[in-house]
């Protein structure tokens, strides 16, 4: 039980860090070279790096329950990710504009917090 815990989290980590590595390049690009809103930066990065999420997720991460059909478990994944992305964004509003944190510092905090909530809810929600 616990090795295939072990591997899980390992997985989890691999695909969440390419998720991350989407998301902050894009959250990146936005803010830096167009300059877009911090929080507008964060919704549109964050929603492209789930969609890759969801899919490697499903591929190999999560054992999912075979019963759901595909679109039920998507739309179990994108209801985890915006719950998830609205944890984000009221961290972002307070580590950016309340205590006065970087914002690349802030959206790491921000991450940080949002994949252990993402694992936790993932495993709970996803898996038989």
């Amino acid at each position: 039980m616990k090795t295939k815990l072990f591997k899980q989290i390992f997985r989890f980590i691999i695909v969440g860090g390419i998720a991350t590595i989407i998301d902050w390049t894009i959250y990146y690009i936005l803010f830096n070279i167009f300059e877009i809103n911090p929080l507008i930066a964060n919704i549109l990065s964050f929603s492209v790096a789930v969609v890759y999420n969801c899919i490697a997720s499903i591929k190999w991460v999560f054992t999912v329950d075979e019963n759901k059909n595909k679109k039920q478990i998507f739309i179990e994944f994108v209801i985890l990710s915006i719950i998830g992305l609205i944890i984000s964004e009221i961290l972002l509003y307070i580590f950016v504009d309340t205590i006065k944190i970087n914002e690349m510092i802030s959206k790491v905090l921000a991450t940080i917090i949002v994949m252990t909530f993402n694992f936790v809810t993932r495993k709970m929600f996803l898996e038989k």
